[in-house]
């Protein structure tokens, strides 16, 4: 009862910082990049030197201390989802100003990290894709120029892992939190259960999970609709907009904040006529990692969450109670809302102080992989 209490206080506390009401966050933050290197294991890349971009950003003022990695989604690059320019809209800022010490990074084929050579190809899109470009760049739809993926979820976790021990030299810690937003929670989440002893707390925002999904990449990777995909204008507004829940749920600013950023962060694809976001197709291979490995929490004495948004049709709440469940059934614990190591907020959006009450009440991995 006494951990139930806890955890409905502070999620009491959450529900009012998201409440607040906007500002530009006081505290001055500074920006740092970083490019950290590695021989790729993306098939795509397979053997060669790549850098993966990294952002930290930092308060001026405040000391720091845990140190937190964001792991971006299916699309759009971490620094363009978690450092939105846009008034109080960067997650990154709002926990550094809250005195973390705050990293992002884009895997390989994603934002400033360094992109597969076909990834320039226009026929390695679709052939739905390549009809926006026909005939200004190509005469009619072709054949992609590669046949194998771009990368895998397992390169992803080589990514991420590459990240982590470069965070843990750079700042002499032992264990890194981690932050996944959608697709990067089986990023970040299968990570963690193969490396729990780099990890510090996992937090995940509206997980993708599908506890039917193999465990292990098909050998060979059957071919997908394109090596890689692209995201318009046009196509990116319209994700926006039906997931809204109820008119002017959002700033048109922020939006746009986010598509110029978006574009800063491909510059080649800014080039072309429609200007679009480039990105691999998702990963093959791995997930759910969260099905075969528990979820469980170091010692009784802080319940952990995972949050779902409301109105939200990529991910919806039912989606991320269900890996709630089967973290639950792992530990043997009681349902949600009883005395559990992992708990479900339903929030009507994503605010930065969920992340703060998640990574201060959040859970740790354990338990590796067999």
């Amino acid at each position: 009862m006494v951990a139930t209490r806890w955890l409905a206080m502070l999620v009491a506390v959450v529900i009012a910082a998201c409440a607040a009401p906007g500002g530009d966050g006081g505290d001055r933050v500074v920006r740092t990049d970083h490019q950290v290197r590695v021989v790729s294991t993306a098939p795509s890349m397979a053997g060669r030197e790549v850098q993966i971009y990294v952002r930290e950003v930092a308060s001026a003022t405040m000391p720091r201390a845990p140190v937190v990695l964001f792991v971006h989604g299916a699309g759009t690059p971490a620094e363009v989802a978690f450092d939105v320019p846009y008034k109080d809209y960067s997650w990154m800022a709002y926990l550094a100003r809250g005195g973390f010490d705050v990293f992002s990074m884009d895997l390989t084929g994603y934002g400033r990290t360094t992109r597969p050579p076909p990834m320039s190809d226009m026929c390695n899109l679709s052939k739905e894709q390549q009809a926006q470009f026909i005939p200004k760049y190509i005469a009619a739809p072709c054949n992609p120029t590669v046949s194998t993926a771009m990368t895998t979820m397992a390169s992803d976790w080589d990514d991420i892992g590459a990240v982590v021990d470069h965070l843990r030299k750079l700042r002499g810690v032992d264990r890194v939190s981690l932050v996944g937003w959608s697709q990067g929670g089986p990023r970040a989440g299968g990570y963690a259960v193969r490396h729990p002893d780099k990890v510090d707390r996992l937090v995940v925002l509206a997980p993708a999970y599908n506890g039917d999904g193999p465990l292990d990449a098909p050998n060979p990777i059957p071919p997908g609709p394109g090596p890689m995909t692209t995201q318009s204008a046009t196509n990116f507004t319209s994700n926006w907009d039906r997931q809204v829940g109820c008119a002017d749920q959002y700033e048109p600013g922020t939006s746009a904040s986010v598509w110029s950023e978006m574009l800063a962060s491909d510059p080649v694809g800014a080039r072309w006529e429609p200007a679009v976001r480039r990105a691999p197709p998702l990963p093959t291979g791995g997930p759910p990692a969260l099905r075969r490995c528990r979820l469980e929490a170091e010692g009784v004495r802080r319940p952990g969450v995972l949050v779902a948004q409301r109105d939200v049709g990529t991910q919806p709440p039912d989606a991320v109670q269900g890996v709630a469940r089967l973290a639950q059934r792992r530990q043997g614990q009681r349902a949600v809302g009883g005395r559990s190591e992992v708990g479900v907020l339903i929030s009507t959006g994503t605010c930065p102080a969920v992340i703060d009450f998640a990574l201060l009440s959040g859970t740790r991995v354990r338990e590796p992989c067999p």
